[in-house]
């Protein structure tokens, strides 16, 4: 059932917001050189790599590592806003009509990210899609914290609902959490 709330909201997502999609993508490169989609092998269910689209919100050349690992000064002026908003999110509606990620789930991390694969795979995390968002997300903790990250993920898996869906989704669009800590510090 969330599968085929997944695939209608996304698409629909993906028709709604088709004038603000188009909007940012084509102010990303007035405010800051190079593409304005962002494209990063990302770790998906049972551990098949995938490709996660997102708006580019970080400057050319700056090194393939998990948001917490790079300075403030990596992100652009524009890419400060696209974060802070999520619209950096909104290419993923595109993952989440593949099939490849669902709106709720663990957040898709980097195939690096060795210790957070391992707290996962402790708790049986990739057996589900990874999502935009999650208890985790909610909350605020960012993928600097494995532990902490895969124990509050796996309230997901071990009790998915539909009205906890509704719920994450609702909490994420009117901004609890941020999840990244690249936001927090910049603030």
């Amino acid at each position: 059932m969330i599968r085929f709330f997944d695939f209608m909201f996304a698409v629909l997502g993906l028709i709604v917001l088709a004038v603000p999609i188009a909007l940012v993508w084509l102010a990303i490169p007035l405010f800051s050189a190079g593409p304005a989609l962002f494209r990063q092998v990302r770790v998906g269910r049972n551990q098949i790599p995938f490709t996660c689209y997102k708006f580019r919100t970080m400057h050319v050349g700056t090194s393939n590592v998990a948001s917490h690992e790079v300075g403030v000064a990596a992100i652009t002026g524009i890419g400060r806003i696209l974060r802070r908003t999520k619209l950096d999110e909104l290419p993923q509606l595109w993952n989440v009509a593949r099939g490849d990620m669902s709106f709720v789930g663990p957040r898709p991390c980097l195939p690096t990210q060795l210790e957070l694969i391992s707290e996962r795979e402790k708790r049986n995390l990739h057996s589900i899609r990874p999502g935009i968002t999650g208890p985790a997300q909610v909350r605020g903790i960012d993928m600097s914290d494995p532990p902490r990250l895969a124990a509050l993920d796996e309230r997901w898996l071990l009790a998915p609902s539909l009205p906890a869906y509704f719920r994450y989704i609702f909490q994420t669009v009117t901004g609890a959490g941020s999840g990244d800590a690249a936001v927090q510090s910049s603030r």
